[in-house]
């Protein structure tokens, strides 16, 4: 059964993303990039992303939701198929990168999540 393996990102937006990148280095140590994002490396199989976006992103759906958690998934096709039967939001759009296959769908509170099938070696 396709299912959730892990976390793979948390996005949260900001007035002002290299500033606020500029905090998390200073203040926390994270090693964040001059476009405010970094990626921890746990194992080889498993990478968990922190990005700042613009606070007037898209990319997050409706404007009042502040962050956004991507989940890597197993089989993005057949977990989508299997929400879509059980009347969940899925939104009709998906992405193929380099980095794997994207999908999203609006939970019951209205926040947009993104599920995330990684390219194979990622």
């Amino acid at each position: 059964m396709a299912k959730v393996t892990g976390i793979g990102g948390v996005f949260l937006r900001a007035r002002n993303p290299v500033r606020l990148a500029g905090w998390y280095r200073e203040h926390l140590g994270v090693p964040m990039s001059g476009h405010g994002a970094v990626t921890f490396h746990w194992t080889a199989d498993e990478t968990t992303t922190f990005a700042l976006f613009a606070n007037d992103t898209e990319y997050f759906g409706e404007p009042g939701q502040r962050v956004m958690v991507n989940f890597r998934v197993d089989d993005l096709d057949a977990l989508l198929t299997r929400l879509r039967a059980r009347n969940v939001e899925v939104l009709p759009q998906t992405e193929d990168s380099e980095y794997g296959k994207f999908g999203w769908v609006v939970d019951p509170e209205g926040n947009r999540v993104e599920l995330w099938e990684p390219a194979p070696g990622m």
